[in-house]
């Protein structure tokens, strides 16, 4: 079991189950870090007692500092707090609970400190799946991760290697399964953040609305587990009680099944190869109130899932630009100044128009980033 965390994004949604985890467990937490959310994060490092908040956005690090003038807790500001966080002394495990392309650099700096990992930053992977996987063996980091579905996948093939035939990838189909692209033009914000099962930040319930989440998480399992992407079948699961499965080369088809709660596979990922008690609630067969259903996907009615697959066989830089174009868009939709449909038209837009190099470094990535951020402002300023 771990002795001390770090907790990148600690006021997040799993940044904050985290802290719970954390405190259930007894855990140390030697550092937290938030984007802007000052008074959040002030009431975390006064009852956590950190050695250090980091603080990205640096007029709110400058507020942060004078209200913790009273402790011995060092504010960091800027971007560089992230990765000064990621490799504090005596953390032995980093979580990385930030959203976006911006959680890279201090997960491959904690990687290179030898840290353990509990990766709930997906973008790292689906942005840098090749060079953090690499770089992980070659320092001899461990990641573990957080994600309720490769949590699953991670937990059914432990101790099973050579014997995976296939990865069967969940998702409950989001607020809007079944809806055609006429039936979504419409939807708001509000309705978009309202998942059926999960509580999550604002961002990563639209990806789950639109599956671009599980599109992602597509991505991310070919790197964790070292598979192609015809070693993978996404299954529409509307219960969310099966988190995901693994068909194994004799025709045995193992599940993890559990409560849709993020403290769990956070749990495991703080405790790993150990299991410890939980304050998540026990699965109840008897109180099921429908039967576990299954259904392929219509890749017709979820335009986003079909291209994050498209990306993933194709390679290189187009998993990042995906990516990166689908953040501004998602942001943009938070903020009402595009409509639902024009997320993936968008995306697609910005995919098809800057295409994909191969990604032999980590500037390129960036590179890459950064141009499909800039051709989706350009896109809605037309």
């Amino acid at each position: 079991m771990v002795r001390s965390i770090s907790i990148l994004g600690s006021t997040g949604s799993i940044g904050r189950q985290t802290v719970a985890v954390a405190e259930h467990l007894g855990l140390r937490v030697r550092a937290i870090t938030t984007n802007r959310s000052i008074q959040l994060a002030e009431e975390q490092a006064r009852r956590l007692h950190p050695a250090m908040v980091g603080v990205t956005d640096e007029a709110a690090a400058k507020e942060l500092r004078v209200a913790l003038a009273d402790t011995d807790i060092k504010v960091w500001g800027g971007e560089h707090a992230l990765v000064e966080a990621a490799v504090i002394s005596e953390a032995d495990t980093v979580v990385t609970a930030v959203s976006g392309a911006v959680g890279l650099r201090p997960t491959l700096e904690a990687i290179r400190k030898q840290r353990r990992i509990a990766l709930a930053n997906k973008e790292t992977l689906v942005c840098a799946g090749e060079i953090v996987m690499r770089e992980a063996k070659k320092c001899g980091a461990e990641i573990v991760p957080v994600d309720s579905e490769h949590s699953a996948i991670f937990q059914c093939l432990t101790g099973r290697e050579g014997e995976l035939r296939k990865i069967l990838l969940t998702g409950s189909g989001g607020p809007f399964r079944g809806w055609t692209r006429e039936q979504t033009k419409a939807v708001t914000p509000e309705q978009a953040v309202r998942h059926p099962n999960w509580s999550m930040g604002a961002k990563i319930s639209v990806d789950s609305a639109t599956m671009m989440n599980k599109g992602l998480e597509f991505i991310e399992a070919m790197h964790l587990f070292s598979v192609t992407p015809d070693e993978i079948e996404v299954l529409i699961h509307p219960e969310s009680v099966v988190h995901s499965m693994v068909e194994l080369v004799d025709g045995t088809v193992i599940a993890q099944l559990g409560v849709p709660d993020m403290g769990l596979p956070i749990q495991y990922a703080l405790t790993y190869p150990d299991r410890k008690p939980s304050r998540s609630d026990r699965l109840d067969f008897t109180q099921l109130t429908r039967p576990l259903e299954f259904f392929a996907p219509d890749f017709e009615k979820l335009p986003c899932l079909a291209l994050a697959i498209r990306c993933a066989r194709t390679g290189g830089t187009a998993p990042s630009v995906m990516n990166a174009a689908n953040e501004v868009a998602v942001h943009k939709f938070l903020a009402h100044e595009i409509g639902y449909n024009d997320i993936y038209d968008s995306v697609v837009s910005a995919v098809d128009a800057l295409g994909s190099v191969p990604t032999d470094d980590l500037q390129t990535i960036l590179e890459a980033d950064q141009a499909a951020r800039d051709y989706v402002n350009q896109y809605f300023s037309k």
